[in-house]
């Protein structure tokens, strides 16, 4: 940084140089009214003086003038006139009084007192011509005062009069000379100064309008554009040791560090847009941008730690879903084969209705058959053997409904284990099976539904069990009370319309079977349907699982 001088001080030196010819021609004028003071005074003492001077000078020609028109005349005006100034007036004396007041030389005295001295011998012979007039001797006066001795005395009085007007003339103007060119030299030096401070300061104006003002109105417009964003509007202002220098070396340097910290700040937010977070903020921060250091070292921390978290729970997403989308793919499998085998069982039930239904034929044929007992004993005989072989088909046919009961209680039994096992799944997926959750609990409903069905049906069909080996046991009775007669016949009449009745209800009851079972069959492919939507839909969440966790390792954190 070059070395320049303060403006304050250079303002001081000048202002300095300006208030010293200030005070100066202050003095100056001081001493220039005292000088023209004593200019006045000196005129007012030369006019006093000068007429002090001719009053004394005329004093004594006024005596003489007197004297001599008295002789002329013998008027005693001018005898009066005459003694009226010796007496009264007095201007000679008063005269001389009042230049010794002012103030004369001891020449100018010499001459005084010369004057006076020849003016006071002039006396007694101006008396004693009075007297020559008064006693009527005007000749004799005239003679006198007209004489050469008066004219002579009178001629050096006036010379000296003429003398000591000269002297104190030229003594006067002099003085007033003197005084005069003191006062013309103060006012000359005052001028110099007036110049002096009037140059002073056009050059102080004109070094604060360089200097100051319009480094000042730079630095005014470099900081606007400052304030409205523009670091890079061109600034020709060089920094020196000044302080305008100084001012100007602060506006580079704080142009350099916004430049910096603006650029540093750009940099860091251009990289977080790249996807680079495994930033670090520097501590090159000062003063009040230290606040947005730590910011920005706290967006970074924090925005590491939530993809950090966006990343495990994409992990943990993807993985839950591939697990969801395997059991409900196994789930969908056993909906599948649930389906299949309700098919098969429905398919049973229906010919197990046929069968029923045949079998209520039949035993109200042997209702019919009975009722002709007594006739056709022979007949009934036979017909009897076919009844047992009949029941003994009933039975065969009940057991094997008893084994396709046994194989939708095992149905229901796995589809509830499986609806257990999706209910538990869906709860570990948490918010994002809550759907599966709910299929779950509809195919466990169903399958308790199967379970209470199936229950029912094996009811039904011990109930048969039951009534065919009663129908077996009373054919068989029948058979051997064949010969007892027609008093047999009617019970076993009744017997065979008991043996219809109960035919016709598991005709209906297995018609209200053959019913649920297609309800069955229509609850367990919803539930496929159900499992295979879920398994889909598994499938799609362990997608976006995947491209979730794509889009966040395109983040580089820091580990």
């Amino acid at each position: 940084m070059k070395k320049a001088m303060n403006q304050s001080k250079l303002n001081m030196i000048l202002n300095g140089i300006s208030l010293t010819s200030l005070f100066l021609m202050i003095l100056l004028l001081f001493a220039y009214g005292n000088i023209k003071g004593k200019l006045n005074d000196a005129n007012a003492d030369r006019f006093n003086l000068t007429y002090n001077a001719n009053r004394f000078m005329n004093g004594s020609a006024y005596l003489t003038n007197e004297v001599r028109a008295y002789a002329s005349t013998g008027d005693q005006v001018h005898f009066d006139n005459y003694w009226n100034e010796i007496n009264n007036l007095k201007n000679r004396d008063l005269g001389v009084a009042a230049m010794q007041e002012i103030g004369i030389t001891a020449s100018e005295q010499a001459m005084i007192d010369q004057m006076s001295a020849l003016s006071n011998n002039l006396v007694p012979l101006e008396e004693g011509a009075m007297e020559q007039v008064q006693a009527g001797q005007m000749a004799e006066a005239l003679a006198y005062v007209y004489g050469s001795d008066y004219s002579s005395v009178t001629a050096n009085i006036n010379a000296l009069k003429e003398q000591f007007l000269n002297d104190l003339e030229t003594r006067s103007k002099a003085q007033v000379d003197k005084l005069t060119l003191e006062s013309d030299i103060i006012m000359g030096i005052i001028f110099l100064f007036m110049i002096v401070v009037g140059i002073m300061q056009l050059i102080v104006m004109t070094i604060t309008k360089k200097r100051i003002l319009v480094p000042v109105i730079a630095v005014r417009d470099q900081m606007g554009e400052i304030s409205r964003g523009n670091l890079s509007a061109p600034f020709a202002l060089e920094p020196d040791t000044s302080e305008i220098g100084m001012l100007v070396a602060s506006i580079h340097e704080t142009k350099r560090e916004l430049k910096k910290y603006i650029s540093d700040i750009n940099s860091k937010l251009t990289q977080m847009a790249q996807g680079q977070m495994d930033l670090s903020i520097g501590n090159d921060y000062r003063g009040e941008f230290q606040p947005i250091q730590l910011a920005m070292g706290q967006i970074l921390n924090s925005l590491n730690q939530a993809l950090s978290r966006i990343n495990q729970t994409a992990e943990q997403v993807s993985t839950e879903s591939e697990k969801m989308a395997s059991d409900s793919q196994t789930l969908s499998n056993g909906a599948v084969a649930q389906a299949s085998a309700v098919e098969e069982l429905s398919a049973s039930i229906q010919d197990l209705s046929s069968q029923v239904n045949s079998t209520s034929t039949d035993a109200d044929n042997a209702r019919k058959l009975s009722i002709d007992t007594a006739t056709q004993l022979e007949t009934c005989n036979q017909k009897m053997a076919d009844l047992t072989m009949a029941m003994g088909d009933i039975s065969k046919s009940s057991q094997q409904i008893s084994g396709i009961i046994k194989t939708i209680e095992d149905i229901s039994f796995q589809t509830n284990i499986l609806a257990l096992n999706a209910a538990v799944e869906a709860a570990r997926a948490g918010s994002a099976g809550k759907g599966f959750a709910v299929v779950a609990d509809e195919v466990q409903s169903l399958a308790n539904k199967s379970a209470e069905a199936a229950q029912d049906i094996t009811n039904l069909i011990q109930n048969s069990l039951s009534l065919v080996e009663r129908g077996t046991a009373l054919s068989a009775d029948s058979t051997k009370t064949l010969d007892a007669g027609v008093a047999k016949a009617r019970k076993s009449t009744e017997v065979v319309e008991r043996i219809a009745q109960s035919a016709k209800e598991q005709a209906e009851s297995l018609t209200q079977l053959t019913l649920g079972m297609e309800q069955i069959s229509e609850v367990v492919q919803t539930n496929a349907s159900t499992a295979e939507k879920s398994s889909d839909s598994a499938q799609e969440l362990r997608l976006q699982a995947g491209e979730l966790k794509e889009s966040v390792q395109m983040f580089r954190l820091r580990r």
